[in-house]
């Protein structure tokens, strides 16, 4: 059984408890997401799988998830990377932000995302329990895309590819 860390706005530890539940009570947790760019600037996006506990078959920056009590964001990162994406590099920590929303399932996500950024030019080798497919886009395809559909999308990506148009 998976465990998140529980915070407070502060992004301060105060506890921890199982992944489940902490989204069916929509409590404040630690969590990152990966995007991953090419050498063209080409982002690195996944779909979901269908089977995931909530947004499965949406689309999603290259990886996202939570690091385990006592486990180190840095590393809780690269695991996830290789997990997921077949994928061994070590992104930078670029910024945080904090949000809340209702999900499928009746679940809450409420989340202090913890946002790291890396260069890959490969191609990923997925692990299917967790992706579905996977492909590269420009800001300009997933700003457009999102725009034509943006219920195929996550809403913590939404939010992250809002704070990439700010940067430019």
């Amino acid at each position: 059984m998976e465990h998140v860390i529980l915070v407070d706005e502060l992004d301060r530890e105060i506890g921890t408890m199982e992944k489940l539940e902490a989204h069916q009570k929509g409590l404040l947790h630690r969590a990152f997401s990966i995007i991953v760019f090419n050498s063209k600037g080409e982002m690195l996006i996944q779909k979901r799988a269908k089977t995931k506990y909530h947004s499965g078959g949406l689309w999603t920056n290259t990886c996202c998830s939570h690091p385990i009590p006592n486990e180190a964001i840095e590393v809780a990162v690269k695991r996830r990377l290789k997990f997921e994406m077949g994928i061994e590099i070590t992104p930078s920590y670029a910024y945080k932000f904090t949000y809340r929303t209702p999900l499928d399932k009746d679940l809450i996500e409420y989340e202090v995302d913890h946002v790291f950024q890396g260069t890959y030019d490969g191609n990923p080798s997925i692990n299917q329990d967790e992706v579905e497919d996977w492909k590269f886009c420009t800001l300009d395809e997933l700003h457009q895309q999102v725009r034509e559909n943006p219920d195929a999308f996550t809403y913590w990506f939404k939010l992250i590819l809002q704070h990439q148009l700010l940067r430019g």
